[in-house]
């Protein structure tokens, strides 16, 4: 006689699949590394387009700024949070200062020719233009080049006499013999590399912890 009690049926219970180890050490170095490069990167890659462009600044300050943009939203995906990429850009200024400025003060400072020279007119006296060419006559007459400068108050009057450094080559635009300091801009630019390198080392390590903490930092969308 069959029992009447009821019928249990074996049920095929499969444990569930592991979960992916979190928080690797070996995929948050390789990501901070990779991050810490770019930055290197990004100053030496400016830094060559500013030689290669000698005379033009536009360049090296169009290509400078998307680049700064760029290791910004970098360091967002590497560790999750928009303050430390905010905070990023004040390096970032230092380092594009450096990379725009450097090149042609070198240039300056290494083939330049120093002159005093006499301020004989201003394109924007009399004007609203903020956007000054100051004509200068030196020991062999005018210049061909004009000393620029982009504000409202540049200090510079008709009459004064300017000790300043030329390019005998007409590359690079003079400047005043006081503001060519390639030592500075280098100065400037490595101190800009380093913030950049201090940040990324920072924002590695919080996104490791986010990843520890089973918490999503953006990077786990990409490694």
């Amino acid at each position: 006689m069959n029992s009447a009690g009821p019928h249990v049926m074996a049920q095929d219970v499969r444990p569930a699949a592991p979960r992916p180890p979190r928080g690797r050490v070996g995929t948050s170095f390789l990501a901070t590394f990779g991050v810490l490069l770019l930055a290197w990167a990004i100053a030496a890659g400016n830094t060559g387009i500013a030689y290669v462009s000698l005379g033009n600044d536009v360049v090296p300050i169009v290509t400078g700024c998307l680049a700064v943009l760029a290791f910004v939203v970098v360091l967002r995906v590497l560790h999750h949070a928009w303050w430390l990429a905010l905070l990023s850009l004040v390096p970032g200024l230092f380092l594009l200062v450096g990379t725009v400025q450097y090149a042609p003060e070198a240039a300056l400072e290494r083939r330049g020719v120093r002159e005093s020279v006499v301020v004989t007119a201003d394109s924007a006296e009399g004007t609203s233009s903020k956007d000054h060419r100051f004509t200068l006559v030196g020991p062999d007459g005018e210049l061909e080049e004009t000393l620029r400068y982009r504000g409202s108050n540049p200090g510079i009057r008709v009459g004064d006499r300017l000790e300043v450094i030329r390019d005998p080559e007409g590359v690079v635009p003079p400047a005043e013999a006081d503001d060519v300091d390639p030592e500075g801009r280098l100065s400037g630019l490595i101190t800009g590399v380093a913030g950049w390198s201090v940040i990324t080392l920072a924002a590695g390590w919080r996104g490791h912890y986010l990843r520890r903490s089973d918490r999503e930092p953006l990077l786990e969308q990409f490694a």
